[in-house]
């Protein structure tokens, strides 16, 4: 049996979402069963139907942030349509920074998961929202993005491609951070032609010598910081 993940987005704009999650590898994950998503529009869930989700916050500051009742109305329903979800992520600066060790984490599973994942807007959401829900909150980095859906895209890359299936074993053995390159990070490339304005792939590369090429990469690894 083939492991599968599920997962939901809950979203403001949620036409900036599909057309990356329909492409490359992770079209590729969906055709294959091994990857499936739902956006939700927040604004679906907003109150008096006007599609206003976010206002003002008690105590001043600048801008606005997500309310609650939309988000609250909006999370009892998905999980009371879809009883098998089990983890609920937000997209938020304060959270746990996501790193390759994370996404190992949250990829090791056996049959299917169910995950959501919320967007952040403005300047935050209300906070009396984690008192309802148990909700992780996570980072992608140091940095504002004027969009939750932006974390949400490196979220999913990062989750799915490490689902059994997507990638070949050789692929993510080689990859940046595996372990068969010690968590170190990367080594230089080089492809065709071998000789480009006088500069020459290194004799090593291309000696047919698996030991001594092995060699070669470990002693360039490139520390990723």
């Amino acid at each position: 049996m083939c492991n599968k993940i599920i997962i939901h987005v809950l979203a403001l704009f949620p036409e900036s979402i599909k057309p990356y999650l329909d492409a490359s590898i992770l079209k590729k994950a969906q055709e294959s069963g091994l990857f499936e998503y739902h956006i939700h529009n927040l604004a679906d869930w907003s109150v008096k139907n006007t599609r206003r989700v976010d206002d003002r916050p008690y105590g001043g500051g600048a801008g606005t942030i997500l309310t609650i009742e939309p988000l609250f109305n909006a999370l009892t329903e998905i999980k009371n349509i879809h009883p098998n979800l089990e983890k609920i992520f937000y997209m938020g600066p304060a959270g746990t920074q996501a790193n390759q060790k994370f996404f190992e984490k949250e990829a090791n599973f056996e049959g299917e998961k169910e995950i959501l994942i919320i967007c952040g807007h403005y300047e935050g959401i209300d906070a009396r929202i984690f008192d309802f829900f148990d909700i992780t909150e996570v980072s992608i980095g140091n940095y504002v993005l004027s969009s939750g859906e932006i974390a949400s895209l490196v979220f999913i890359d990062a989750l799915v491609r490490l689902v059994p299936g997507v990638l070949s074993q050789e692929s993510l053995q080689e990859e940046t951070f595996s372990e068969k390159l010690f968590g170190k990070g990367e080594y230089p490339q080089f492809s065709r032609p071998e000789i480009f304005k006088e500069k020459s792939v290194p004799k090593v590369l291309v000696s047919g010598n698996h030991k001594n090429i092995t060699s070669w990469k470990q002693k360039n690894l490139r520390e990723i910081k």
